[in-house]
């Protein structure tokens, strides 16, 4: 395959280098380098967590082995000869089948063959099989292969022919490291996923548009303690613009809130639980973000029939008022204890009347959404320590370092979250400072943080009506005009506060980041930093919003460079057969 380097621009991006045609054939995206990023830093702990999950399944396992031959220390030596070909053949057969009960201290893949030194039993661990099902240029699997130390075969799946041809092209040229890791294919990822289950370490998802029609041979092909990782561009749909066609995908009607970008990433862990659970699989989310214009999530997936049952208590319907911003959950699923044994039944309902009791308007109805947690505290913060600790290796640190830090400070317990200006709004009445409200929550004896979604957003343990209280009391020291009895904050405003706020200033107003004057939202780098053009799209003047005037006048230049070339060509070739025929 040969490559003039003349017909390409080289682009850099962490230690990894691809070649890319002017012509828009294989889609690049320099928004991404945020996603990458995220990506190779949530990588590299899970590297690091497997390796300590195995370390101490191999603890246990030694343990239980020396305690075994020293109670049959005494038995003859024909004795021990069977009991250690039992045990050697116990441990075969537990590396290849699948328990139904999986631990999720279970590590990932490790060698077939077991062997045993002194009455130890040792195992060796596997470097982590990665698979990118949509490689497109192939700069992801690279960066993966060059860049995350202890990772082993990186898989990069298209099925356009120009993608791979491109693909393989960057693999060549990153030089040995990457022709050892990196291999590039040209198939379906559906049909590629189906046909090797648990065969992968991590699977990495990432359209362009919606994941949904790969979630389910996705989980299929992770192995028993793998890690998904899944990107969903399809925010419009997620969000509420088409709720029809997000339940089509999806499976769950979006609600079009202030907290529609959460509600987005946990209609995608809904979606991808569902499909486990058909395979008696669950998932175990260790990251989830919105950035950009785009859902990112980060699930481990286990094995496990009795767990996949606590499914339904991770999920919940969302009651919104159409007058106000109060919202409600409504679990799907309970539990009832009875001595050891525990009864699985639906969850108790209505959690709310027919009319809002704060404004007295009707509710819409949206999910199933996850309600459980979305971040692995823990994990969060081995990500952002690790990513503090190399931050010359990553080109969007200060992106990727705000989000995490926000992240961490979350109430990881607490689904969705409220607009302060959305409830001053609705108040018609001017809005206190963050730590005004957040002190007096906090006085009231709840608690409450930010969120990486949005820098108005507040999370809370407070019910609504606490809520609304703090807000009437605030209302009374700050009179509003008044309004017409019909509407929302009016009728929220006749009722007298049972709870007497107490806006003094509190100790935890201010989050750590905050305290620290650490920066979490950052504006864009550039103008025109978004999405672009699918690949294979003819670029046009009309495209100018989304790649800048420059970009587009390049692009053009070079069509009709192209043009004329090929038009000078044709007409040599024309005059040489008209000078042969005479």
């Amino acid at each position: 395959m040969s490559t003039d380097l003349n017909d390409y621009t080289i682009i850099k991006e962490g230690e990894a280098q691809i070649l890319m045609h002017a012509k828009n054939e294989v889609f690049y995206n320099k928004t991404q380098v945020n996603n990458r990023d995220m990506s190779i830093a949530v990588l590299r702990t899970f590297i690091s967590r497997r390796k300590q999950e195995y370390e101490t399944l191999l603890s246990k396992r030694n343990k239980s082995v020396a305690k075994v031959s020293e109670k049959n220390g005494s038995i003859s030596h024909v004795e021990d000869k069977a009991d250690e070909s039992g045990l050697n053949t116990e441990i075969s057969n537990e590396g290849n089948d699948v328990p139904e009960e999986k631990s999720q201290e279970e590590p990932c893949s490790t060698s077939e063959e077991p062997d045993k030194t002194g009455g130890k039993v040792r195992r060796e661990l596997k470097p982590p099989k990665v698979l990118e099902a949509l490689s497109a240029s192939g700069l992801r699997a690279l960066r993966y292969a060059r860049e995350v130390d202890g990772i082993g075969q990186v898989i990069a799946l298209d099925n356009d022919k120009g993608a791979v041809e491109a693909c393989q092209r960057n693999i060549k040229f990153n030089g040995s490291v990457a022709c050892s890791k990196v291999e590039s294919h040209l198939a379906d990822a559906r049909v590629y996923m189906l046909t090797h289950p648990k065969e992968f370490d991590v699977v990495d998802l990432d359209p362009y548009g919606s994941p949904s029609v790969f979630l389910d041979s996705a989980v299929q092909s992770v192995i028993d303690g793998g890690l998904l990782m899944c990107t969903a561009t399809d925010m419009a749909v997620l969000c509420g613009g088409n709720g029809e066609v997000c339940y089509s995908k999806y499976g769950s009607y979006p609600l079009r809130g202030k907290y529609c970008h959460e509600m987005a990433l946990r209609i995608l862990l809904a979606c991808i639980e569902s499909h486990a659970n058909r395979y008696k699989r669950y998932i175990v989310p260790v990251l989830s973000v919105q950035m950009d214009f785009y859902v990112r999530v980060f699930v481990r997936v286990y094995s496990s029939a009795s767990a996949m049952k606590n499914t339904p208590l991770k999920l919940s319907y969302v009651y919104q008022c159409t007058g106000c911003d109060s919202f409600h959950l409504q679990p799907i699923g309970r539990t009832v204890s009875k001595n050891t044994s525990v009864r699985y039944l639906p969850g108790f309902a209505p959690v709310v009347p027919l009319e809002c009791s704060d404004c007295g308007k009707k509710f819409n109805m949206g999910g199933p959404i996850w309600s459980a947690s979305i971040h692995d505290q823990e994990w969060v913060a081995a990500i952002l320590a690790d990513v503090k600790s190399i931050k010359e290796r990553y080109p969007a640190y200060d992106r990727i370092s705000a989000v995490l830090t926000t992240i961490s400070e979350e109430l990881h317990d607490v689904p969705l979250f409220l607009s302060l200006h959305n409830l001053c709004s609705t108040l018609k009445c001017t809005s206190p400072s963050a730590v005004i409200f957040r002190s007096a929550v906090i006085n009231a004896g709840y608690r409450i943080s930010g969120t990486h979604l949005n820098p108005l957003g507040i999370k809370s343990d407070a019910p609504m009506d606490v809520i609304w209280d703090i807000m009437r009391c605030w209302v009374k020291s700050h009179p509003v005009k008044a309004q017409s009895a019909d509407q929302p904050g009016s009728v929220i405003l006749t009722k007298e506060p049972v709870l007497q706020a107490n806006f003094a200033r509190a100790v935890a107003s201010l989050s750590k980041a905050q305290a620290k004057k650490v920066a979490r939202f950052l504006p864009n780098p550039e103008r025109h930093w978004g999405p672009k053009l699918r690949a294979g799209r003819q670029i046009t003047t009309k495209h100018v919003s989304l790649l800048g005037e420059d970009a587009v006048n390049g692009c053009l230049n070079h069509q009709d460079g192209e043009r004329d070339a090929k038009r000078q060509k044709i007409e040599k070739t024309k005059v040489g057969a008209a000078n042969g025929v005479a």
